[in-house]
């Protein structure tokens, strides 16, 4: 049984279809007729082609309602179909069997939908056997290489496989080859607004658009005024603030000991590094510098902290 290699997704999907080149010899033809030489499947799935690949009926195949991506472009589309027209479908859709002549999308699912707009009959396809957390972990992959996801998008994915598959975000990061930080920053997007969400996923509004909008007390509204008058992050960052500021209160004595001061993106990193080494941390960020203070309780958490850095205990 073929299994993903976790360590390979982050480099692309050949772990799964064998190589990563187009399979020329595997295209379909635009009539959906079987390529010279072979006869016709006489029903049912076709037999098997060199490399384990296979044709399958595209009636067959079915798209995965956990799949990331759930936003397609109509035009983008009708091009891929025309070329699928002209030279066939050239790189097989990775599937799972789920039933009888009933196989789910892994990756291809734009592939697919083109090729029902083409009128193929046919798709090559590679099976395999996975499981409900790869299929996701392959699809987030393939679609973060080809850029096809959006922020948001991108966000949900690896939320699912955190909160029903169990993942935390340092292997999140090892699977999809990305920082655990550019993952905690993605998922901070989940905490705002549907429509600010709406507005990322349209590519109204970028990912730096979108954390800027996290620390405004109206993100809705700025979100409109970003969109209505093109406003650079740094602008958007520049009118989050001080909307944000009107909302600190003193303690008493006239100091606030500086953590209302703290923007969305510190209090995140404070979260990591408490959870990274099992204990408080607190950041205290000034314009040119400033000090992470780690507190412990006991001599034995010191002495882990230690380990932990490389230094000697006690």
């Amino acid at each position: 049984m073929a299994k993903v290699v976790r360590k390979g997704l982050g480099r692309g999907l050949s772990a799964l279809l064998g190589d990563d080149r187009p399979v020329i010899e595997d295209a379909i033809e635009p009539s959906g007729a079987s390529p010279a030489g072979e006869g016709p499947s006489g029903g049912g799935a076709s037999a098997n082609v060199p490399g384990g690949r296979r044709r399958l009926p595209i009636e067959f195949l079915e798209r995965n309602n956990d799949q990331p991506r759930y936003h397609f472009d109509e035009a983008a589309l009708e091009e891929l179909s025309l070329s699928i027209r002209e030279k066939g479908l050239l790189q097989p859709i990775l599937v799972r069997e789920i039933g009888p002549d009933k196989y789910q999308i892994v990756a291809g699912e734009r592939r697919w939908r083109a090729a029902q707009i083409a009128g193929i009959h046919e798709v090559p396809v590679v099976v395999r056997e996975l499981t409900d957390a790869e299929v996701l972990e392959v699809a987030i992959v393939e679609n973060i290489q080809r850029e096809d996801l959006s922020a948001i998008e991108e966000a949900a994915g690896y939320s699912k496989l955190i909160e029903e598959f169990g993942h935390t975000q340092e292997v999140l990061a090892k699977i999809v080859g990305k920082s655990r930080s550019h993952i905690t920053n993605l998922l901070r997007l989940l905490n705002l607004p549907q429509k600010v969400r709406d507005l990322v996923d349209s590519g109204r509004l970028s990912m730096g658009h979108a954390r800027a909008l996290l620390s405004a007390a109206d993100p809705v509204e700025l979100a409109a005024k970003v969109v209505a008058e093109g406003l650079s992050v740094r602008q958007t960052e520049a009118a989050a603030k001080p909307v944000s500021a009107t909302k600190r209160e003193p303690r008493p004595g006239g100091h606030d000991g500086g953590a209302s001061k703290k923007d969305a993106d510190t209090i995140a990193l404070e979260k990591d590094l408490s959870a990274a080494l099992a204990m408080k941390v607190t950041i205290e960020h000034k314009s040119e510098g400033g000090t992470v203070t780690v507190t412990y309780k006991t001599l034995e958490e010191l002495d882990d902290l230690c380990s932990k850095l490389g230094v000697c205990g006690f």
